[in-house]
This record gives C-alpha cells, sequence and structure tokens, in this order.
C-alpha cells in the first residue's frame, strides 16, 4: 500500500474520533521520543512476542488486538489477528486494526516501519531490554504506559524478588564453567552482550564464551573439548529427538568436566531467550543446572 493511502486511512480513524482529548500522559520510549497519549490505550498491538506475554502477563490480554507470528505464549494470544513476524511486519494490517498504541523493540523493528506507522498517525512506543533486570523495568514502564501503574510495580515487584532470591542462593559459592549452546550446525553460542550471558551470571555461572567478539560466535567441538566446561546446556524447545542426540554426542566426550559428571543438560529456549515476565523463569531452571545442591526459598 503506498504512503498516501495508509495516511489517508489513519486520518479517517482520526475523523472517527478514536483519539479523544483528554490527555492521558507522555511517556519518553527508549529511543529518547517522547509519546503523547490523549487516553488510557485500549487497543495495543505489541510487534514482538516478548511484548505480547508482557501484556498477557499484565492482565491485558483483552487490550490486545493484534500479534506477530510465534505470540505463542499465553495460548490464547494465539487467536489474535496476525500482523506478520517481528521483522517482518504488515503495516497495513496494523493500522486496519485501529491500534491506540503500538509498542514495538529497538532491535526486533526496522526503524522504517516504525517512522512509516508515526506518519500514519500512529503512536508508537519502542523498549530495549538488554539484560534480566532491564526486562523487569520494561514490564514497569508498559503498565505505566497502558495506565496500569500500580498492578505493574506489584508484578515487577515480585519478579525483582525472585531474581533476588536467585542472586542471595549463589552468592559466594564457587562459579562453575558453563558452555550453553543454542545453535546445532553449526554449534554455535552467546557472548557476554546477551541475556544467556546475563543468565549465566546471575545463575552462578560462568559463561565459557563471554569474551568472543561475535554475539552468537560459531564455535568447534574442539574448543569446547580444550576449555573443558563443568557444565553443558543446550537451549531447545524440544524435549527429545535432534536435542537429545546432540546431548547423546557430547557424552562421547569424557574429557569434558561436565560429560564426565553427567552435567548435560537440555533446557526450554523459550524460558532464556524472550525478554518476558518467563525469563525469571529461565533464571530459575538456570540456578537449579548450574547449582542443584541450591534450594531457592
Amino acid at each position: 500500500m503506498k504512503l498516501v493511502h495508509i495516511i489517508l486511512i489513519a486520518t479517517s480513524f482520526l475523523m472517527m474520533g478514536l483519539y479523544p482529548c483528554a490527555h492521558a500522559g507522555t511517556f519518553r520510549d527508549a529511543m529518547g521520543r517522547e509519546v503523547i497519549l490523549d487516553r488510557e490505550p485500549s487497543r495495543i498491538v505489541p510487534l514482538a512476542p516478548s511484548i505480547t506475554e508482557i501484556l498477557y502477563f499484565l492482565g491485558l490480554g483483552d487490550r490486545v488486538v493484534g500479534a506477530t507470528e510465534y505470540s505463542y505464549y499465553p495460548p490464547e494470544a494465539t487467536l489474535k489477528p496476525k500482523i506478520g513476524s517481528y521483522i517482518n511486519l504488515n503495516v497495513e494490517r496494523i493500522i486496519s486494526l485501529s491500534p491506540d498504541i503500538v509498542i514495538g523493540t529497538k532491535d526486533g523493528n526496522e526503524p522504517w516501519i516504525v517512522d512509516l506507522l508515526e506518519q500514519a498517525g500512529i503512536r508508537v512506543f519502542i523498549v530495549n531490554p538488554r539484560n534480566v533486570r532491564q526486562v523487569i523495568d520494561t514490564i514497569t514502564e508498559i503498565g505505566r504506559v497502558c495506565g496500569i501503574p500500580d498492578r505493574a510495580e506489584s508484578l515487577s515487584r515480585e519478579l525483582r524478588d525472585r531474581v533476588e532470591r536467585v542472586r542471595a542462593a549463589v552468592a559466594g559459592r564457587e562459579r562453575p564453567l558453563v558452555f550453553l549452546q543454542i545453535n546445532l550446525r553449526p554449534i554455535m553460542a552467546v557472548n557476554r552482550n546477551t541475556f544467556h550471558h546475563d543468565l549465566i551470571n546471575l545463575a552462578g555461572g560462568r559463561n565459557m564464551t563471554q569474551d568472543e567478539p561475535i554475539t552468537y560466535p560459531r564455535i568447534s567441538r574442539e574448543e569446547v573439548i580444550r576449555e573443558r566446561p563443568d557444565v553443558i546446556i543446550i537451549s531447545s524447545m524440544e524435549r527429545g529427538g535432534r536435542f537429545e542426540k546432540a546431548r547423546e554426542e557430547w557424552m562421547e566426550w569424557s574429557s569434558i568436566p561436565a560429560v564426565s559428571n553427567n552435567r548435560v543438560y537440555l533446557i526450554n529456549s523459550d524460558l532464556i531467550d524472550r525478554p518476558s515476565p518467563r525469563i525469571v523463569d529461565g533464571l530459575e531452571a538456570m540456578v537449579r543446572i548450574i547449582h542443584p545442591e541450591v534450594t531457592l526459598k
């Protein structure tokens, strides 16, 4: 659809009174932009699965009028109209949903999409969490933007408390060397500029590939054998098949401490890949793997 047509559609929405004059507030997003809302938004379009999860976590699922592909948690999110993937969004579809606000991510959504939506009169709020703490702060901020600051702060406080319980449980303990594998072929890992690294660190481990210059480096099997990690974790959405075979392949290398001590594990990638409330579940799963002796109170 041509830009002029998009703008005409958005203008017609404005004339229909979708944005009343009552002022709700001005919010500064992760891009430093001021986003002015005329009212508490009742029609919200999230541009990433993680944001969809946050909105449902905040009890705002009924306000979500569209969602991206792979927004399958919670299950009811799959019933929302689809707007494309978060890297290949359908702008025409988004506008047709008449959102009061669109919430996107700095890294995941193309800037030109945001610009196009704004030119069409759509308010866009951008978030950019880079670690576990910032994920929780983002939940608080989205709650403020959506008009439920108290509920958001209460839920965020519970998540922070869970993180602090993990930190306290591993404080002073020896930190095992952890190799986290996020891809099978080629074998790939993560450096310090990732949520995964933050999770390993908070869970009381040392990320074997933290100093790699590439965010998601390719790692040879020989390098893993040479570095001798104490724990190997394979990120998987499956609980068998190819990923179980990958675990079996590592178990052939008994010179690796993780193998000789039977410490090669699978972990649900959804819990550690997405900057959503479930990342705290991922942290708790990670600490149970890295420090099985720890009991979380």
